[in-house]
């Protein structure tokens, strides 16, 4: 790859500015657009093809987690690095799950930043530091036991078993996690070609029966 092109995605039009200001004096990246919003960005994205996404993920309309799962649904040969203010485990962990190859937050310094859109457009994936150290607790903490409910579904499916318990439509399940609705709807049908139930209202039936 001689250059990497870049898409920016933040709906702060000055940050968006400044970003690619910073970038331009990197002759291994070129930005290439920009988008304001989730919307714009599946746009962009299918009109330019780019190298990588550099995306917030607060924005308005279609959200930053939605709309990277739906990028690596439909485009998952273009990886997305997150660049956020948001630090929390929810946010996190929902961009991960979404597809994220990357996840930084906006106090990084410019040569950071373009380290990592370098990187994840190569193919590897970058996490800031204390980013890191929090996704090495999350994977390294303890197992489901072996008397859970559903010792046979993952921890997505099982946290989605509780949600569709609840009676929630796959759209408040995607908002509630953090993922996109396409990415629940996958799920529910694993979840129940994995339980060996055909109907949604049975599932819900057997989650109740098991406690959940």
């Amino acid at each position: 790859m001689n250059r990497a092109r870049v898409v920016i995605v933040d709906d702060h039009p000055m940050f968006r500015f400044g970003l690619r200001a910073a970038l331009a004096g990197y002759p291994q990246l070129e930005v290439v657009g920009e988008a304001a919003d989730g919307a714009g960005l599946l746009a962009l994205v299918a009109e330019l093809a780019p190298d990588v996404v550099l995306s917030d993920l607060a924005m308005p309309g279609v959200d930053g987690i939605t709309a990277i799962g739906e990028l690596t649904s439909r485009f998952p040969a273009v990886p997305t690095l997150v660049l956020t203010m948001n630090a929390s485990d929810e946010q996190l962990l929902g961009a991960l799950r979404a597809g994220a190859r990357g996840y930084l937050l906006k106090d990084a310094d410019r040569d950071e930043i373009a380290r990592a859109v370098l990187t994840v457009a190569a193919g590897g994936t970058v996490y800031a530091g204390a980013i890191g150290r929090r996704l090495v607790e999350h994977v390294t903490a303890e197992p489901a036991r072996a008397d859970s409910p559903f010792p046979e579904l993952t921890d997505r499916e099982r946290d989605i078993v509780r949600q569709v318990a609840t009676g929630r439509s796959n759209q408040e399940i995607a908002r509630t996690l953090f993922l996109a609705e396409k990415t629940v709807r996958n799920n529910v049908a694993a979840i129940l070609a994995k339980l060996g139930v055909r109907v949604r209202a049975a599932l819900v039936a057997l989650a109740r029966d098991r406690g959940v």
